[in-house]
């Protein structure tokens, strides 16, 4: 097992860490009540073993399924999770656990965040792109009609449990996902991981093997922590860049109703408009854009949308990004693999050109 400090809790990476739940709860010092938070997917596969866990170290835990997808990421849906825990019992000493995948993640921080006006947050993420990505950073929030993660908050979890069997029962397009993230890192942080990847064994569902899987992903998890360690409350513009691909990709999941396409695939999708948008405005050398679509198609992730797809729809989506400030839009380019800069020079002409490349 590998343990990685991130904020002000710790991230731990390995095998058979399930069953030590109860064990790593309590040796948070957290008592008492929990509410454990799942979706219909994963709740059925894992939910029992991390119950059966927190019960046998002493806690009580309430476990509260709701209906997997993104569309449940909606203030409501946290009224309702809210209702169920104060129906329970649970007050201020208690905490709860995200058990899941992003969409998880992000709700159960949210109600944590706001819950008696913030509990303990324990995550468990169960998708590759989770865990290397957005279970890491206190980032938590519902989505709106308008757009995704409007509403949330800033709220660290305590402990992030990285269980790498659980990526076993993922469908490949569900594990490829997170190579997104993974790629996207590399491209703002990491030309060594960058050159790594093009020689990855993607068609193994851990890869190149556990231990490998288990390192790339605690290589992820550092370069995410000391970005956001520079710039917690995204305020600076550091933290800015780990948007990178997600202006265009947000706005291709709004477009496609959270149905079309996975959060990877539509990071996977901004990634190479934004590498196009890099040749023109960040002097990014026009042979690189053909580079990431070779390296993300290696992952079988899409880099053109479908022919009939609704592309103003993706345009209009971009209106509404949390990135757009006093009218401009701070968009992330990068002018090399390993580096990336934010900048509010680019226009909504250049995400069409992009946009409409795809």
């Amino acid at each position: 097992m590998i343990s990685v400090r991130a904020g002000i809790g710790r991230i731990l990476i390995g095998k058979q860490l399930l069953p030590r739940t109860g064990k790593r709860c309590q040796a948070l010092a957290l008592s008492g009540q929990c509410a454990l938070i799942s979706d219909s997917n994963v709740a059925r596969l894992f939910a029992y073993r991390v119950k059966k866990s927190l019960t046998s170290s002493g806690f009580r835990a309430t476990l509260i399924t709701i209906p997997a997808g993104e569309t449940s990421k909606t203030l409501k849906q946290v009224g309702a999770i809210c209702d169920r825990m104060i129906a329970a019992g649970l007050d201020r000493q208690s905490f709860v656990i995200g058990l899941g995948g992003g969409m998880i993640g992000d709700i159960s921080g949210f109600v944590a965040a706001i819950y008696h006006r913030g509990v303990p947050h324990v995550q468990i993420p169960t998708t590759l792109l989770a865990m290397v990505d957005s279970s890491i950073g206190g980032k938590t929030g519902v989505d709106t009609r308008a757009g995704k993660n409007l509403i949330g908050a800033f709220h660290q979890p305590s402990l992030v449990i990285d269980d790498l069997d659980v990526l076993k029962t993922l469908p490949r397009r569900q594990f490829n996902q997170g190579f997104a993230e993974i790629i996207k890192h590399a491209i703002i942080a990491d030309p060594k991981m960058f050159r790594m990847l093009e020689s990855w064994d993607a068609s193994s569902r851990l890869a190149s093997g556990a231990l490998a899987l288990q390192s790339l992903i605690k290589r992820n998890v550092q370069i995410k922590s000391r970005i956001i360690a520079q710039d917690e409350r995204d305020r600076t513009g550091q933290r800015a860049l780990l948007n990178f691909g997600h202006t265009v990709g947000h706005a291709i999941e709004r477009a496609g109703n959270y149905r079309k396409f996975l959060h990877g695939e539509a990071v996977s999708l901004g990634i190479v408009a934004a590498f196009a948008i890099s040749v023109k405005r960040a002097g990014l050398r026009p042979d690189q854009r053909a580079v990431i679509v070779d390296l993300l198609g290696q992952f079988g992730l899409p880099t053109r949308l479908p022919p009939n797809f609704p592309r103003k729809k993706i345009l209009d989506a971009v209106k509404f990004d949390k990135k757009f400030e006093g009218g401009k839009i701070r968009f992330v380019v990068t002018p090399r693999i390993g580096a990336a800069y934010v900048t509010d020079r680019v226009t909504l002409d250049d995400i069409r050109e992009a946009v409409e490349a795809l």
